[in-house]
């Protein structure tokens, strides 16, 4: 199994390089605020940061982030430069207009939009659309998403 760099520190792995990277985060790291929700990278609960981009851990085999930095929901604000302050921009809006419901999508939601804002920072509602799209909410909170997204950027 290969060498990760997973919230800025390096880990060994055990097991078959194959193994999705969504449960080596949650079973051998215990990182658990990355979600399973489909398995099939259609929900979008189980998106992380690969290299500062969003990925679905659950279709992720561990190997092919060998090298490579993986961020969790855990580790997002602990980011150096802009895209910690992004990250942080983004948490205290979820925070601040409540955001969440029942929550089981959120991390996903969360990386998401880090991902969207660190790329453009005045996103518009067809940006938000497109970025956030995979992005299942069984409890329906799109408005507040959308809206915490815009507070986010306005706090840039």
């Amino acid at each position: 199994m290969p060498s990760l760099e997973v919230n800025g520190r390096r880990v060994e792995v055990s097991g078959d390089a194959d193994t999705p990277l969504l449960w080596v985060l949650r079973d051998d790291l215990g990182l658990t605020g990355t979600k399973y929700g489909c398995g099939v990278a259609q929900c979008g609960a189980c998106t992380v940061h690969v290299d500062g981009h969003p990925a679905r851990a659950c279709v992720t085999p561990a190997a092919a982030v060998e090298g490579r930095t993986v961020t969790t929901i855990e580790g997002a604000t602990g980011v150096a430069g802009a895209a910690g302050k992004v990250a942080q921009a983004v948490q205290d809006a979820w925070v601040r207009l409540d955001v969440v419901q029942c929550g089981y999508c959120q991390s996903g939601q969360v990386m998401s939009a880090i991902a969207l804002l660190a790329e453009i920072p005045k996103p518009t509602d067809a940006d938000i659309d497109a970025a956030m799209t995979g992005n299942i909410c069984r409890c329906a909170t799109y408005v507040r998403i959308r809206a915490a997204i815009h507070e986010a950027a306005k706090a840039l």
